[in-house]
């Protein structure tokens, strides 16, 4: 089992670690997935307010930004008229701002203006009876595109262009991670490890002393497992070895063959989730070119020839360095 831990410890934290006491586990049902959350509680912690100020987090993230839900204000954009302005709220706004900078960073692998094409492909709210044609995939790419969109900063205002539909299930499900462990933050809770459906945030450390622990997903046995640290960071991974090839290229509107796990390690889960899904889309030598100039720390698993090919970005190789001695 190999090792990764980061390679400084959050003096801020041990401030607030307190030895000895019992870890509360909490769970429930979000985003077509599952959110879980195991805490060492502070002082006078109250589970049943914490439970349901949690549920009512994720119930307004989903409010504003569900692909799945026709009320949503997500929804709401997707059938506005060409040229309809909407002043997003703060959540919806953050997730925006980060979205189109990846999406320019990536050259477009990540593009939260897809949602046409996902949904022709059958991974949206309906469901498709057969794979869309080559015509139908080129309007649904006409129609889409992270460029077509005019996004205000300033005003948090956003551009509905025409018939344009957002699909931000590739960042949104990373950003209710940290919104999660924002709340906890705010209850003075600061150790904690927060997942929704596989994207995790630890906070802190466990009351033994030691970091929030998980493993990383590795989808064959001829890669060695990877166990990460999470230490005041996040983790998210994308792949196609669990639900089949359901990521989709935005530039070319078609699903990808090549990627069965990619984890991207990073402070913030809504940034590892989005850089995850481009990562996804990329071949494994765009993959390893634009992870080592983002200084991102990544572990790719993909197809290669007949075989499986396992890649680590020189930023995840430091820290799996410092915990086993030189070797990754």
């Amino acid at each position: 089992m190999r090792l990764a831990v980061p390679l400084e410890i959050d003096a801020a934290s041990l401030a607030t670690w307190r030895q000895g006491v019992p870890v509360i586990a909490m769970d429930g049902e979000t985003m077509g997935t599952t959110w879980r959350i195991r805490l060492a509680p502070p002082p006078g912690f109250d589970r049943e307010a914490a439970h349901r100020a949690i549920e009512a987090r994720l119930e307004d993230i989903l409010a504003q930004m569900s692909h799945w839900r026709a009320d949503s204000l997500l929804g709401r954009f997707n059938r506005a008229n060409a040229g309809t302005w909407f002043t997003l709220p703060a959540d919806f706004a953050a997730v925006v701002a980060a979205a189109l900078a990846v999406a320019e960073r990536s050259a477009g692998a990540f593009d939260p203006a897809i949602g046409a094409l996902v949904d022709i492909w059958g991974h949206g709210p309906v469901a498709i009876e057969r794979p869309p044609t080559v015509e139908e995939v080129e309007r649904a790419r006409a129609a889409s595109g992270f460029m077509r969109l005019v996004y205000e900063p300033g005003t948090r205002q956003l551009r509905q262009p025409g018939g344009l539909r957002l699909d931000l299930s590739g960042i949104a499900k990373g950003y209710a991670v940290d919104a999660l462990a924002a709340l906890l933050a705010a209850m003075d809770c600061h150790h904690a490890l927060v997942e929704i459906g596989g994207e995790l945030v630890g906070r802190g450390l466990r009351p033994d002393g030691d970091p929030w622990w998980v493993d990383l997903e590795t989808p064959t046995q001829d890669v060695a497992p990877l166990r990460l640290a999470l230490h005041q960071l996040a983790v998210a991974t994308s792949g196609d070895y669990v639900r089949g090839f359901h990521t989709i290229d935005p530039r070319s509107g078609m699903p990808v063959e090549h990627a069965m796990a990619v984890s991207v390690v990073h402070p913030s889960a809504m940034i590892a989730d989005a850089w995850a899904t481009a990562f996804g889309v990329l071949s494994p030598a765009s993959v390893r070119a634009l992870a080592s100039v983002e200084c991102l720390c990544v572990r790719l698993v993909c197809r290669c020839g007949s075989g499986v090919s396992e890649w680590i970005s020189p930023a995840l190789a430091a820290m799996i360095e410092a915990e086993n001695g030189g070797s990754a």
